[in-house]
């Protein structure tokens, strides 16, 4: 962390900070460095977090720095690796990469501060749980996003589908029924593996567990057989290409086409549907993806953010500081409404209520999860061997063999002494 006089006027990244000394100042305040994501936050709201912030706190001020994604990873450790003071002191990290930045133990425990003042057992677990390591918190949660169902309102009508479905089962009824007259049920490319991984946390199953400190692949259990079982009985009832991922080609542009009664995606995508096929415009719905039962959502992946303190910086209360305001419940609910996020908390939930896409969004967040909580993680996806799993399971072949090859293969990425 800095020390700077006053006087100065700053501009860091695309924000212009208010920086000097307010009228009646007498003394010289405490930079605190905040790296925030490109995107995440609006100017407006920074703008506005900031000016609150700096009258609230006469002895600190704000420097906040807009970053990319391209690169950070490698970024992030290098200022992890920093001299005392010369780094950022309050960075946003992607919910799944905390461990990847937890070890070594560069970053700072935040467990007695997450416990007293920040209300923990009200985060959302796919936020919460990846920032963990053990019993101590790191990563505090700001912002989640998850995966729904976006529908057509017109084809379920004409479908005669009065509500969307409960329950998985009446899902598959309901599908079944759209997937006619030359319109597909549903479109769900063969390799959407974060979708699969929802189905599997429903059955009990896990992508990867953790056994006498030594992680192993489980896509071979039971329950995760059973996941990959209605998984394919779904993606049946569309066209979607077993081989490729949701992004080859774009999702939102099939159901741009218009003969597409479902997906499954963020609902921040109907932006991109609507600007290929206007008329769309009034008959995009959404509803949480159903569980195996009625009255809880199914499991979904959360992606999102979290704060970090690093070790390194040189005043780890100033830094808890200003974790604190950016993830209570008074700023994080207004960044929820100013760009379409769930907020952190499960009782916030209530907040995003009055906009259909977020409210379904936060619906399914709450039995929201994460992938596996270890470093080597990234080195699983880096060669996706769940992805080929999917596919050779929809091309006919016998889910337990190519389940038990994936989860060598997820076993040799996390534990190579162990494969």
């Amino acid at each position: 962390m800095r020390r700077r006089l006053l006087a100065l006027v700053c501009v860091t990244g695309s924000l212009v900070s208010a920086c000097g000394m307010l009228p009646g100042d007498h003394q010289e305040r405490k930079t605190v460095t905040v790296w925030l994501m490109k995107d995440s936050a609006s100017k407006e709201f920074l703008r506005r977090f900031t000016e609150d912030f700096e009258r609230t706190h006469d002895d600190l001020r704000l420097d906040i720095r807009i970053q990319s994604w391209t690169g950070i990873v490698e970024k992030v450790r290098g200022a992890l690796k920093e001299p005392s003071g010369d780094g950022p002191d309050v960075i946003e990290v992607g919910n799944t990469q905390v461990p990847l930045y937890a070890d070594g133990g560069r970053l700072a425990d935040l467990t007695l501060e997450s416990m007293r003042d920040w209300g923990k057992d009200t985060w959302l677990p796919g936020l919460a749980q990846p920032g963990k390591d053990g019993n101590k918190q790191y990563g505090i949660p700001w912002y989640a996003a998850n995966r729904v169902v976006i529908y057509r309102k017109d084809l379920f009508r004409q479908a005669g589908i009065a509500r969307p479905p409960q329950t998985r089962d009446e899902w598959l009824t309901a599908t079944e029924k759209l997937n006619t007259g030359g319109n597909q049920g549903i479109y769900l490319a063969g390799q959407d593996w974060y979708t699969l991984s929802g189905f599997i946390w429903d059955e009990g199953g896990e992508l990867a567990e953790e056994k006498d400190h030594e992680w192993r692949g489980t896509l071979d259990s039971p329950a995760a057989l059973r996941g990959m079982d209605f998984y394919r009985r779904l993606q049946a009832l569309g066209a979607g290409p077993v081989d490729a991922d949701e992004e080859h080609p774009p999702q939102a542009g099939v159901f741009a086409g218009g003969k597409v009664a479902q997906i499954i995606a963020v609902p921040g995508l109907t932006q991109s549907i609507v600007r290929q096929n206007p008329d769309l415009k009034d008959q995009l719905g959404f509803f949480p993806v159903p569980g195996p039962t009625a009255g809880r959502p199914g499991a979904v992946f959360t992606g999102g953010s979290d704060l970090v303190v690093p070790r390194n910086t040189d005043d780890q209360f100033a830094a808890t500081t200003v974790v604190g305001a950016l993830t209570g419940d008074k700023w994080d609910t207004e960044l929820a409404r100013t760009m379409n996020y769930v907020p952190n908390k499960t009782t916030l939930a209530d907040a995003v209520a009055g906009a259909e896409g977020v409210a379904a969004m936060a619906a399914g967040a709450a039995h929201g999860r994460a992938t596996p909580t270890t470093p080597q993680w990234a080195d699983v996806e880096a060669d996706n061997p769940i992805k080929e799993y999917m596919t050779r399971v929809l091309q006919g072949g016998d889910p337990a063999t190519e389940a038990r090859r994936a989860s060598r293969r997820i076993t040799e990425a996390l534990a190579p002494d162990v494969g």
